[in-house]
């Protein structure tokens, strides 16, 4: 690995984040000049804004052929925001979940993994798959509008923080240079993803490590840089709702619209490899089932929570390290991370049972 491929790495994050930054900033401010309701703007300009790297990134790898970094990208920027940004968020003070995001996202976030898991078994995401993806964000972005217009004044002022957090100063600027935000930020995306997934593929040469796994990290967590920045800076300021609801939203827009846009384009579909199967996916799948009797547990993550998510990125990352470089070492890591995973689940599972039985009883 030269000198130049981490530069150009480097150069390809800093990128991601300015653009990622531009794009929102710039089009939360044309929503809220054009008097779309805030929660609308929270749901989809902020999460599915910070998401704009994994589209880029995905679409550009598989045009470039380098499919695995394509599906790695989707797979390991999912893992990574449960994993590592809500458990980041968390730690920094704990975060309080609404009842909305429990008994509507999250189960919707389960069901779209799941199918994602079911069209993945033929190993690719074809076209067809990409169609069903693709229309399952128009059905999910039209829903939350209709169905922002008919929240009352104290749901939507949760909203109106975050919305002014996100735009700052871009709402006291004309619309010819909001639109200028929008605009370069998307230049200065595609820019950044060029640069990324060029010398991640480098480095995976140089490392002798699959494209695969330098998608699942390296890309993965770079261009997962913006909702770290967006839900850490919402906790610290406590604005702790739409930190949850950014990694939520964003996971599902990577599903739908970021694998989906992917299969429609390429020519031969996203492949799927058999190692993500056996591994990437189902991790993907039990990060987002997790999130149920976490969430449930008093509707909070707290910052022990928190700390327990972030530690299993870490065996997860340990993990595909020794796998690719010492295979024997792997094969006593997995059923060690495979054990203290459906452990830490129980545990989850029976706080948030308890927590739900304290409710249903009443005081």
């Amino acid at each position: 690995m030269t000198t130049s491929t981490t530069i150009l790495l480097v150069l390809g994050v800093v990128c991601l984040v300015i653009g990622a930054e531009l794009l929102v900033r710039g089009a939360a401010a044309i929503a809220t000049r054009l008097g779309i309701q805030p929660v609308v703007v929270g749901l989809t300009v902020v999460a599915f804004g910070t998401s704009a790297p994994e589209l880029v990134v995905s679409l550009g790898a598989a045009i470039a052929g380098n499919t695995d970094v394509a599906f790695g990208n989707v797979a390991g920027s999912n893992i990574v925001n449960i994993l590592l940004i809500l458990g980041a968020s968390a730690a920094v003070g704990g975060l309080a979940v609404s009842q909305r995001i429990v008994q509507i996202d999250v189960p919707i976030l389960i069901g779209v993994t799941i199918a994602v898991f079911v069209m993945a078994l033929d190993n690719r995401i074809g076209r067809i798959d990409g169609t069903f993806l693709f229309a399952g964000v128009l059905a999910y972005t039209g829903w939350l509008v209709r169905a922002s217009r008919r929240e009352t004044a104290p749901v939507l002022q949760q909203y109106e923080d975050a919305i002014e957090a996100v735009e700052g100063a871009a709402t006291s600027q004309s619309i010819v240079a909001q639109l200028g935000y929008v605009v370069g930020g998307i230049v200065i995306l595609i820019v950044g993803s060029q640069l990324l997934v060029s010398s991640a593929i480098d480095i995976a040469a140089a490392l002798g490590v699959s494209d695969l796994v330098i998608g699942l990290t390296v890309v993965a967590v770079g261009t997962s840089l913006p909702e770290l920045a967006t839900s850490i800076m919402a906790a610290v300021r406590g604005q702790r709702d739409i930190a949850i609801g950014n990694v939520i939203g964003s996971n599902l827009f990577n599903l739908l619209c970021v694998l989906g846009v992917t299969g429609l384009v390429s020519p031969t579909g996203v492949s799927v490899t058999g190692a993500s199967l056996g591994l990437d996916l189902p991790v993907m799948l039990l990060a987002a089932v997790v999130l149920l009797p976490v969430f449930w547990n008093g509707f909070e993550v707290t910052r022990r929570d928190g700390f327990v998510l972030m530690a299993f990125y870490l065996l997860y990352v340990t993990y595909l390290v020794l796998d690719a470089s010492n295979r024997s070492a792997a094969r006593y890591v997995g059923p060690v991370a495979a054990v203290a995973s459906l452990g830490a689940l129980v545990a989850f599972g029976i706080g948030g049972y308890r927590s739900w039985r304290r409710r249903s009883v009443g005081p």
